[in-house]
């Protein structure tokens, strides 16, 4: 017979992160993890600390798809934070995010490259970048961004 985790129980985090096919009652979060919203990008849109670069890309993502402006200009590093108005993106239609890797670049700034798929008028894009993000005081931070494909355009 399985036994129930207990607090602090590798066996209870484990269990946590791992959705069993059939068990998920809500759908997952538009940040593309296999928990439901409540439970994965809630917590940092209501304030909560994003532990990582990754999950605050995640919930920047997220927030996106959202509409969740105060969020999304919050945790945009003020040196590098655009005006408060990101209207332009009312029309957009987030479809999907793929993190294509996640890494430190020392112990305060982390690199984070995604691809964000979405469609503005019936038209399919998609946002290839290399994020930048800081930490400070406990809180990780968008810096700004590369675009690959961009330059190998060029």
């Amino acid at each position: 017979m399985p036994r129930l985790p207990e607090a602090g129980d590798e066996a209870g985090k484990q269990e946590e992160h791992s959705i069993k096919p059939g068990k998920q009652t809500q759908p997952p979060c538009p940040c593309g993890g296999p928990r439901a919203y409540d439970q994965c990008c809630a917590p940092y849109h209501a304030g909560a600390a994003a532990p990582t670069a990754e999950a605050l890309m995640r919930s920047r993502y997220c927030a996106y798809t959202m509409g969740l402006e105060a969020y999304l200009l919050a945790t945009w590093h003020a040196s590098t934070r655009p005006l408060p108005d990101l209207s332009a993106d009312k029309d957009t239609r987030w479809l999907g995010l793929e993190i294509r890797r996640h890494e430190s670049a020392g112990p305060d700034r982390a690199i984070v490259e995604f691809i964000a798929r979405y469609k503005i008028g019936g038209r399919a894009h998609r946002l290839h970048e290399v994020s930048r993000f800081v930490l400070e005081e406990g809180r990780w931070y968008y810096m700004d961004g590369d675009f690959p494909e961009k330059k190998d355009r060029v």
